[in-house]
């Protein structure tokens, strides 16, 4: 083990996890406790019979989140994108007027 490696225990959906790495604590403890979270909103609402299946549906609901805000990213990219386009369009037309 590396010496900045910090070892940290979290509960996830009622199982202890040793956790291992150079992360921030607080970090990592809020991971634990946004999946435990989303393991228990799955438990509530669809009421499965296995953890493994708890956490699979889990995993599913959490990657759709990180698609969506993958493509929001995206979106606002693009829109930056276009602004700075019109932007230096616009800037170029005005020195070219001054130079003219």
């Amino acid at each position: 083990m590396c010496p900045d490696e910090n070892v940290l225990k979290v509960r996830i959906y009622g199982a202890e996890y040793a956790i291992r790495g150079p992360s921030d604590a607080n970090y990592v403890k809020a991971i634990a406790e946004y999946v435990d979270n989303k393991m228990r909103e799955v438990d509530k609402n669809v009421r499965v019979d296995s953890s493994l299946k708890v956490a699979i549906l889990a995993t599913l609901n959490i990657t759709d989140e990180l698609f969506k805000e993958r493509k929001d990213k995206e979106n606002i990219r693009i829109q930056l994108e276009n602004k700075i386009k019109k932007l230096n369009n616009y800037i170029d037309q005005q020195l070219s007027k001054k130079i003219s």
